[in-house]
């Protein structure tokens, strides 16, 4: 899960921003807010640190939100393609808000966290939590509340190494979690909510605190010599070589579950039942197949095809890229494109059209770079 940039709002600052300046971060507008897109090693350097050591990220802008209640778990439900029911404390799962058209208006992260009263912790991305809370509030039935957190900060520490760190500061925390699952722990008596997640592709945490102690997390970790800063610029092209899709590019209103290639976030359960918007479609969808899929595309050279670039078989038009870059992993560019099925076998020949010239792209499926996330029992 992660946003795109939305120029139309007041920039506003995030709890650490003297913090980032400190470091000596170049500051952008992103998602409304003036964020820092690196800090003076760059942004292939930052990217290399956190495929190799742990980079430690700020993502505060992003929404965060409680759904609490007794009826909270079948609300969510009647939004969400999840089998939120199901959900044991702790547990995590990726997800999508969905219109009634089958269309994706958000993707995010729904945790469990009830500890008497039914609650749910919600991560919205950033651009779109205005719009997220508005379609909440608006659809949520009584029994249900919804609660935005936004005197809460959120820090990525992402990486290999970043579960040896945080084992320094939060001792045990790493045994306890695997991917998508969550805990709380008290540091400096503060409260920390621990998820182990990201959108990098490595192993890692999100944690969430009072954005007033925000700068004493950050410290801590900075602390400790595997940790150095990260920047959106990395973020961007760590999230590409895994393959990730991002909202306002990959996603979007137009764009469903089963062309985007996550028919996963729809539940085997919420498959058979329906009961959520689009529903009637989506089934259909995942029984009869879309007419246009999300691929990766591989290139040679050193020219990255960029969002809006189409794409070729021949001379017929069968495709546009959402998202392209360099991979600094792999050493060539890639992309992530809509693409006409009759095209998406791996193995692909097609071309795209960059700068006026056609580039030969070779069809795959992501991720480019393998995940590494941690999954208990693996070794």
């Amino acid at each position: 899960m992660s946003d795109s940039a939305v120029a139309e709002r007041p920039i506003a600052t995030l709890p650490l921003d003297a913090w980032h300046r400190a470091a000596g971060a170049r500051m952008v507008p992103f998602a409304g807010y003036s964020m820092p897109i690196q800090y003076a090693d760059g942004i292939i350097a930052e990217h290399e640190w956190t495929r190799t050591a742990a980079g430690l990220f700020d993502v505060s802008h992003m929404g965060q939100l409680l759904v609490t209640g007794a009826g909270a778990a079948e609300a969510l439900e009647a939004l969400l393609p999840a089998d939120v029911s199901a959900l044991a404390p702790g547990r995590m799962r990726y997800s999508l808000l969905l219109n009634e058209r089958g269309g994706v208006i958000d993707d995010l992260i729904v945790t469990n966290v009830t500890v008497d009263e039914p609650a749910y912790f919600v991560v919205v991305n950033g651009a779109t939590k205005a719009n997220d809370i508005a379609h909440l509030t608006a659809h949520l039935p009584a029994g249900a509340t919804l609660t935005p957190l936004p005197g809460n900060a959120l820090l990525a520490l992402q990486g290999p190494q970043a579960a040896a760190v945080l084992d320094r500061l939060l001792p045990g925390v790493t045994t306890e979690l695997g991917f998508m699952e969550a805990t709380s722990r008290l540091l400096d008596g503060v409260e920390v909510r621990i998820f182990r997640s990201g959108y990098t592709g490595e192993d890692g945490f999100e944690l969430s605190l009072p954005a007033d102690h925000a700068a004493m997390l950050a410290d801590r970790l900075m602390s400790q010599p595997e940790v150095r800063p990260i920047g959106l610029g990395a973020r961007d092209s760590l999230r590409l070589e895994a393959g990730l899709p991002l909202y306002g590019h990959d996603l979007d209103e137009d764009v469903d579950p089963v062309m985007a290639g996550l028919a996963f976030a729809v539940s085997k359960a919420r498959r058979a039942e329906g009961g959520f918007p689009g529903a009637d479609r989506i089934i259909a969808l995942l029984r009869n197949g879309p007419a246009v899929r999300r691929v990766g595309l591989v290139l040679e050279g050193r020219m990255a095809a960029r969002e809006g670039s189409l794409v070729f078989a021949g001379d017929e038009q069968v495709g546009r890229v959402t998202s392209g870059g360099f991979s600094p992993t792999l050493g060539h560019p890639i992309a992530l494109a809509f693409v006409d099925v009759a095209h998406v076998a791996p193995g692909t020949a097609l071309t795209t059209e960059v700068r006026g010239k056609r580039l030969p792209a070779i069809v795959t499926r992501p991720p480019f770079v393998p995940h590494r996330y941690h999954r208990k029992g693996e070794a």
